[in-house]
């Protein structure tokens, strides 16, 4: 393989699209950038990458094509409108949505000659290029092997296999815990300045209960995947008196418990259902019904 740098494309100039470019003009690679909005590819430009008038253009430019753009309908949009330039290039697409987004648009790029590869980005976009940054990718074997190199230069890369969905299943569910957390942080930091604690002040004691409670995530993730919800540790009858508990003292400071009422319910129901006796993990059968 050639020690000179490679030509790359970069379709998409928000915060991680600039990120991706600059990462790839740092190394050296004759970047080529495009976005619908041409002013943001003025920094750029100054920096040394040349800017496409189409995004058609872009893709003839470079063999290996990335698309960071706002969602999967802006970016089936941007490839479908260039379809007649995506033969023989490797696309690495970027763009967080779902494993069906992913799927589909591997499917399209095949029928039009082109190798997909879907990645899923773990770094706020200053840290692009450091060893702070990681990202899955799923799809085609074969770009991200000959690729590898390139690739790396964004951060820590991790192959999961070559269903183009993977990475966007692991994202999106992780992203899913990460929401529900933070929803539950929300909440407690609302109810502790009511009773006149501040956030500052409740964050360390927070952060350690939590850290100590990790561990059972492990045990919870052993329990769903067997389907066996034997326990004599947490219970869902356990948890639904628990939760009653903080739901009414939250509703008695005037706090909503908008971010606890759902996971009640689901609580609720496997109780009525006759398994009160079991872990709270098994709730996630409620979630798989409901699928």
């Amino acid at each position: 393989m050639s020690t000179t740098p490679e030509p790359v494309t970069v379709i998409g100039l928000g915060n991680l699209g600039r990120a991706l470019a600059e990462t790839f003009l740092h190394n050296g690679h004759p970047t080529t950038v495009w976005n619908r909005s041409a002013a943001k590819a003025e920094t750029l430009i100054a920096g040394g990458a040349t800017a496409a008038a189409t995004a058609a253009e872009a893709i003839a430019a470079s063999e290996l094509v990335l698309v960071a753009l706002l969602d999967p309908t802006a970016a089936q949009e941007v490839l479908v409108g260039a379809a007649d330039a995506v033969r023989g290039r490797a696309l690495v697409n970027l763009t967080s949505g779902g494993p069906q987004d992913a799927r589909e648009l591997a499917g399209w790029a095949a029928e039009h000659a082109a190798q997909y590869l879907h990645g899923a980005v773990y770094a706020v976009p200053q840290t692009i290029g450091t060893t702070e940054s990681s990202v899955n990718y799923s799809g085609s074997a074969a770009v991200h092997q000959r690729w590898q190199t390139q690739l790396g230069l964004l951060g820590k890369g991790t192959f999961l296999g070559t269903d183009a969905g993977l990475a966007s299943g692991y994202d999106v569910a992780i992203l899913a815990g990460m929401y529900g957390m933070l929803g539950g942080f929300l909440h407690a930091t609302a109810m502790a300045k009511v009773a006149g604690v501040s956030a500052t002040e409740l964050t360390p004691m927070l952060v350690s209960w939590l850290a100590d409670s990790f561990p059972a995530l492990s045990a919870f993730a052993k329990e769903i995947d067997s389907g066996d919800y034997t326990t004599e540790e947490s219970s869902l009858a356990m948890n639904q008196a628990g939760l009653d508990t903080i739901i009414q003292a939250s509703q008695s400071q005037g706090v909503p418990a908008a971010t606890l009422t759902p996971l009640k319910k689901l609580i609720d129901e496997q109780v009525a259902a006759g398994h009160g006796a079991a872990s709270l993990a098994r709730v996630v059968e409620s979630l798989r019904s409901a699928a």
